[in-house]
């Protein structure tokens, strides 16, 4: 091999090294594709199976339409966390039981705008409005992304504390926001990351309504 060719063989090396480098970003291992969709589908149907009810059945105790309901099955599309909360309260079955025997499977959670689950965390107060905007499915790391809302008659309240990191990243309003014995102001745009087993939470808050995605991170509790 010439030099020249040398030198071409080199470049595509470099390139499809670059690309790759792109294709990964962190330093995260790559993972096998699969299909949760057709995961989750194939389960509900083996629910359904088991107590003897039609795709139409179902549909209507869970007030989604035959033909999503159909589609579900076959996984064809990507459920939101609604939809496949009212399918397990028609199934009477826990929303795990719906992804129990495919831990293995890649998790994605779809959630239009605005479709977010409202729940109620434990410690929270009046006038904060948290938003699940996703569901780790399985595996031993538990993800819980929330759309944060405190309104204006919201109140500060510092000593919410629990497992694992957290992630706060300000939208909207304006909050001096406690960790441990540090106070932190936070504005649009800026973020903090901590451990979430010292007490934190908002303690002055400074312009409402204010917004801001919290992400929480923990290990499972396994028996």
């Amino acid at each position: 091999m010439d030099r020249k060719t040398k030198s071409a063989a080199a470049a595509v090396e470099d390139s499809a090294a670059a690309v790759q480098k792109l294709l990964t970003v962190s330093n995260a291992p790559p993972g096998e594709a699969r299909s949760l969709e057709r995961a989750i589908g194939s389960q509900i149907r083996q629910l359904r199976r088991r107590l003897n009810l039609s795709v139409a059945d179902l549909a209507n105790a869970a007030q989604i339409s035959t033909g999503m309901m159909s589609k579900i099955e076959t996984g064809q599309i990507s459920a939101s966390l609604a939809s496949l909360q009212s399918i397990a309260a028609a199934l009477s079955a826990p929303m795990t039981a719906l992804f129990a025997a495919f831990e293995d499977q890649r998790d994605c959670s779809y959630v239009k705008a605005d479709q977010g689950v409202v729940i109620e965390r434990r410690g929270s107060k009046v006038g904060h409005i948290y938003q699940l905007l996703g569901h780790a499915l399985g595996g031993d790391i538990a993800v819980e992304p929330y759309l944060i809302t405190l309104e204006k008659e919201a109140a500060p309240y510092t000593a919410f504390q629990h497992a694992g990191r957290e992630f706060i990243y300000m939208l909207t309003g304006l909050v001096d926001y406690r960790h441990g014995d540090t106070v932190y102001r936070l504005a649009p745009g800026d973020s903090l990351l901590f451990d979430s087993s010292a007490m934190h939470g908002p303690e002055a808050l400074l312009e409402l309504p204010m917004t801001y995605l919290s992400i929480i991170i923990y290990q499972r509790d396994r028996p």
